[in-house]
């Protein structure tokens, strides 16, 4: 005699309480969930890379301000790299725009593009005079 042979030919049990549930319905009770809520975000973060801010030695910074100079002065387009901090974690990344130079407000010390592109003086990092605008 089998282990279930008393049970094995009986009718399967229908609630009186409870709807069928749908085979639908019943796989998704054992579908895979996430116990960590937010973990893999968390270490995808983690992993995502950034750039240290460059340090400019005061040559290097004097020629920046000397390209600036010539840039305002002469009205020629220039490509600014300027480096954006991160605002989750340490580091940031190096960004270039190229235009024309709008303005440079010199007391809060910011370059202000012509298509509206704002930037720290603080921030640049390089500056080229350039024939496309």
């Amino acid at each position: 005699m089998g282990k279930y042979d008393d049970i094995i030919n009986l009718p399967h049990h229908v609630s009186q309480v409870h709807e069928h549930m749908s085979r639908i319905e019943r796989a998704a009770q054992f579908a895979p969930f996430s116990a960590l809520t937010g973990y893999d975000d968390a270490i995808e973060e983690e992993a995502r890379v950034t750039d240290n801010r460059p340090v400019l030695d005061e040559n290097m910074k004097s020629l920046l301000d000397e390209r600036l100079h010539l840039a305002l002065e002469e009205g020629k387009p220039v490509r600014v790299t300027s480096f954006t901090p991160d605002l989750r974690k340490d580091g940031g990344k190096l960004v270039t725009h190229t235009g024309k130079i709008h303005k440079c407000d010199w007391t809060g010390r910011i370059l202000v593009m012509e298509d509206g592109f704002c930037v720290s003086t603080d921030d640049i990092t390089d500056l080229v005079l350039t024939q496309e605008s």
